[in-house]
């Protein structure tokens, strides 16, 4: 008979099993980078130097590292909110806080997610403020002035209590009065939250954290054009991201929806590449949307969010799960917390398989870019973009296998160079 012994054991057994495949691939890939950094592949050894692959190889490493150090002690911060009773100690001393206050099982849920946010923003600073100041100073990645930093976690505070405070109050109360059905109804929500998100994000979110101009350059203008034109998209402008202020790394992505969806491109990758070259960056992008691949992404998304809602729903009926988790105290807002904490740990194993699918994906838009462009001007965008973020050329084989959602540097250039005209 399944009792919360067992499955607090296999709990914990899939916990540190995703501890040591994570460390055994790291390690793996940092010794695979480091022993190819000294030579570049033959395919990119016009563009990219020596010492650019060596940088790239460095840059890997450390971040490797870096990451690994911080992962345990994610783990055990994990722990301590779970099998450790952090949850449960929260609750208890929320009790005794807003005992005179009369609270509503709803507003008292409010407070608990919004102290117990605040609690993991703070635990999460040290890595931020490491990596942003460490590891992208220190290679040259990183433009953000401490004030400019402080100011970001500011409005991102002020962003989640105005937008996921209400919306969390709304699941509570589905979860209190809706009893066995709410989850179904909490999916709705998210599924409509999820649509005015993808409206409200290049609206109304993304100009507090960064400035929007319209694209000036006149050659990049007309060859966006004429792009946009072949495959009939219908966009409501093109945009430049003002990205230099806090990052070197360039990058371009569609955003919104309908009619509202817009094209950006972040000011670095403006800078970096030819008009010719960001026209076949952008042809990539267009193959996503024209092959459906977003909408695929949108979909993969509701039935992940469909799938777990359900799970939790009979987990919040049957408390055999959550009490194996390590919570006594069970609420509605202390099941939702406790479920959004472990559920990753499990799907973590299905990693690749979503990964495989994507890299599925990135071929495809590769080859429907080079029906719009020359495939020498996407390889030469690729390879820009590889040497200006110094991303690395030569990942262990099982890493990007596990981990990859893009497929490795030379197996994108090989594929283009199979499609290269006879």
């Amino acid at each position: 008979m399944i009792n919360t012994y067992i499955i607090t054991k296999v709990f914990m057994f899939f916990l540190f099993t995703k501890a040591l495949i994570q460390a055994y691939l790291d390690l793996r890939n940092e010794k695979y980078v480091a022993a190819h950094s000294k030579e570049v592949p033959a395919a990119f050894d016009h563009i990219i130097s020596s010492d650019d692959h060596s940088r790239a190889a460095k840059y890997t490493i450390q971040k490797s590292r870096v990451e690994r150090k911080f992962r345990t002690l994610n783990l055990l911060i994990l722990l301590g909110w779970t099998l450790g009773g952090g949850l449960d100690y929260l609750e208890e001393f929320l009790h005794v806080l807003t005992a005179s206050y009369q609270l509503g099982t709803i507003q008292h849920g409010v407070i608990y997610v919004a102290i117990f946010s605040l609690i993991n923003m703070v635990l999460d600073l040290p890595h931020s403020i490491y990596f942003t100041f460490g590891i992208e100073e220190k290679f040259g990645f990183n433009k953000t002035t401490p004030k400019l930093f402080c100011l970001d976690l500011f409005k991102g505070l002020i962003l989640g209590a105005i937008i996921g405070l209400p919306l969390f109050a709304l699941i509570l109360w589905l979860m209190e009065s809706l009893k066995d059905s709410w989850w179904l109804y909490a999916f709705f929500a998210l599924t409509l939250f999820q649509i005015i998100m993808m409206w409200a994000y290049p609206v109304l979110l993304a100009p507090i954290f960064n400035k929007f101009t319209p694209l000036e350059d006149e050659n990049i203008k007309n060859e966006i054009q004429d792009l946009l034109k072949q495959t009939d998209f219908k966009t409501k402008g093109v945009f430049v991201m003002d990205a230099s202020r806090r990052s070197s790394h360039g990058n371009a992505y569609f955003t919104g929806f309908g009619k509202a969806k817009r094209i950006v491109f972040f000011d670095n990758l403006i800078k970096a590449l030819s008009a010719g070259e960001i026209k076949a960056i952008l042809a990539h992008e267009l193959g996503h949307f024209k092959k459906k691949h977003i909408h695929m992404g949108i979909a993969l998304s509701l039935v992940s969010t469909f799938i777990g809602l359900w799970i939790l729903g009979y987990a919040y009926k049957s408390p055999l799960f959550l009490e194996a988790h390590g919570l006594n105290r069970i609420t509605p807002h202390t099941s939702l917390i406790l479920f959004s904490l472990v559920v990753p740990i499990y799907t973590y194993f299905l990693t690749p398989l979503f990964n495989i699918f994507s890299r599925k994906n990135e071929f495809a838009a590769d080859a429907f870019a080079t029906q719009l462009v020359a495939p020498e001007m996407l390889k030469s965008a690729l390879a820009k973009l590889y040497k200006d973020n110094a991303s690395t050329l030569t990942p262990d084989p099982a890493y990007s296998y596990f981990y990859y959602s893009h497929p490795p540097a030379l197996e994108r250039i090989i594929a283009l160079e199979s499609s290269r005209p006879s």
